[in-house]
């Protein structure tokens, strides 16, 4: 049967055939124990016990049916007042789209706003599904290589310089998957009003937002103009990774186009998620979001400088999120490989201990990182950590 050519564009999100490999790898017997995974961006945290409790309510009485296409007006309204309390920002909830996760956003918005043959400009590295809903779309996904110097992030006049007639405008993110970094705000300012004044669309990934640490997290791209069109999800900072709910925020203006397209690609969000997310906002449940965040950041704190003793370059410390990208060219000699994907291998098959290779995240020198992530609990990282410096010290 034919292929459409859209699909066979697209590459396996090699994240995913890692996970497949660590699995059928991690069911064979070793002395080294059971497979260490550490390569999904996934948090070990499950939902908070009250939105568990609040799901289990829904489906006794019978909330279950069909939605409005953009979520219910208690989520959106429940939303709206956490941006207010969270950032200080007066988001109208019918601004907000409420989705089958941040992917769904994302592909809203690529249907919404590219036209075929529209370029949209990202960073390289970027999170590898970003530039596939452009292309569904018909757009042009051009990335554009990044460095330690920029924390992997665009600059505006990086942007200018490669602005071309075609050109519709930029897909970002902060904190960033894989990198961890946030785009200092200024920087993100200036990219915003170059791209507005060539009347240019302005898309952010915030879906790690809530998970920024120290200054970068008082700060939401929202919060520079109405026109930006931010994505963020319930999977994340919120832990609800397999309920898939997520929204995209948009100038009012185009809430009927996201509400007419939700219509006819998803009906609605699940009634369950959205009913059981609401349980999110309650006091008790932000106090525990806190906590598991504070214990993220511990895991970064522990993992980055265990990396570099361990010979990892890691150029620059995530401002957020749960990953760290480290650059696995100082250990090539000692291991015999020279590119990620076989240090990684090696490490599943020797260690059991699962990365992601940097192939999934772009072309600009991708192939020599690894995107490690801290969402998993301490011990794993520890016992992790510990078996690589065995193996180091056989080699």
């Amino acid at each position: 049967m034919r292929v459409s050519a859209r699909a066979q564009a697209i590459e396996p999100f090699f994240v995913m055939e890692i996970a497949k490999a660590a699995q059928a790898i991690g069911a064979t017997e070793s002395s080294m124990g059971e497979m260490i995974h550490l390569n999904i961006g996934e948090p070990d945290f499950k939902a908070a016990p009250l939105v568990e409790q609040a799901a289990q309510e829904a489906i006794s009485s019978g909330l279950t049916q069909y939605t409005h296409a953009s979520g219910t007006h208690a989520l959106r309204q429940a939303i709206s007042q956490w941006y207010m309390q969270r950032w200080g920002l007066h988001i109208e909830p019918a601004r907000i789209t409420v989705t089958a996760g941040a992917s769904a956003a994302l592909l809203l918005s690529a249907l919404a706003l590219i036209e075929a043959g529209d370029e949209i400009l990202m960073p390289d590295p970027s999170y590898a599904c970003n530039r596939h809903f452009v292309s569904v779309a018909q757009g042009v996904p051009t990335l554009l290589p990044t460095n330690a110097q920029s924390k992997f992030q665009l600059s505006a006049s990086q942007i200018e310089s490669h602005w071309q007639h075609n050109t519709r405008g930029v897909l970002l993110a902060s904190p960033s998957n894989p990198t961890g970094t946030c785009i200092d705000f200024e920087e993100l300012k200036r990219i915003h009003h170059f791209v507005k004044a060539r009347s240019g669309i302005t898309l952010v990934d915030e879906i790690y937002l809530g998970l920024a640490f120290g200054e970068q997290e008082a700060q939401s791209a929202l919060a520079i103009d109405d026109e930006i069109i931010s994505i963020n999800s319930f999977s994340k900072y919120f832990n609800m990774t397999g309920w898939r709910l997520g929204w995209v925020v948009t100038p009012l203006e185009l809430a009927p186009t996201f509400e007419r397209l939700a219509q006819n690609l998803f009906i609605c969000p699940s009634s369950i998620a959205q009913h059981a997310a609401l349980a999110c906002f309650e006091p008790s449940s932000l106090n525990l979001f806190e906590q598991r965040k504070a214990s993220f950041k511990a895991r970064r704190d522990y993992l980055v400088p265990q990396l570099k003793a361990l010979g990892f370059d890691v150029p620059v410390t995530p401002d957020g999120a749960f990953y760290c990208w480290a650059d696995c060219r100082p250990l090539y000699t000692r291991f015999g490989v020279d590119n990620s994907w076989d240090f990684t291998m090696k490490l599943m098959h020797e260690c059991r201990i699962a990365l992601a290779p940097g192939r999934d995240f772009g072309q600009h020198e991708v192939e020599h990182y690894v995107r490690i992530s801290i969402a998993s609990s301490m011990q794993d990282l520890e016992q992790a950590v510990a078996r690589m410096h065995q193996f180091w010290s056989q080699r």
